[in-house]
């Protein structure tokens, strides 16, 4: 019976301690204090200051895009895989409030926008610092505090 009794306290209080982990995100004002993407800015002397994750991996936007929505698809994701995740922790020169998530219609997870436009790697960038993606045939580009948005007619990735 006492051993009985021990195993269930040993238990209620695990489940104690995973409930109050579980609750314990987030501030009073309900926002989350908590992400699972880091952003920073790196800088490169012909490009100048650009948007890269907390590995340094370059990001790209891509100007067929539309706030909301990625055309992005099937062998487009092979050289442009997204940049999953949600709450990210932005840089400084960026508002927080410039970011945000859509849920991909193909897979559906989250993938961090800004400005409402998805955000992109390049395959082929390999290692911190690398920006071959930028300019891809007139289409694909790096993100920085000044990118201005706007939508260009046709397909080609």
């Amino acid at each position: 019976m006492k051993q009985r009794f021990v195993w269930s306290a040993l238990i209620l209080a695990g489940l104690v301690l995973v409930l109050a982990a579980c609750g314990s995100q987030g501030t009073s004002n309900g926002q989350s204090d908590t992400y699972d993407v880091t952003l920073q800015l790196l800088h490169n002397d012909e490009i100048g200051d650009y948007l890269a994750d907390g590995k340094g991996m370059t990001l790209y936007y891509f100007t067929k895009d539309e706030p909301g929505e990625s055309y992005c698809k099937d062998q487009c994701l092979e050289a442009w895989p997204p940049l999953y995740g949600s709450h990210p922790k932005v840089p400084e020169g960026f508002k927080a409030s410039d970011f945000g998530t859509i849920t991909r219609e193909d897979t559906g997870k989250e993938q961090i926008t800004y400005k409402g436009y998805p955000l992109y790697y390049f395959t082929p960038d390999k290692k911190k610092g690398d920006v071959k993606g930028q300019g891809v045939k007139g289409v694909w580009y790096i993100v920085n505090a000044e990118t201005e948005f706007s939508a260009k007619e046709g397909m080609d990735y």
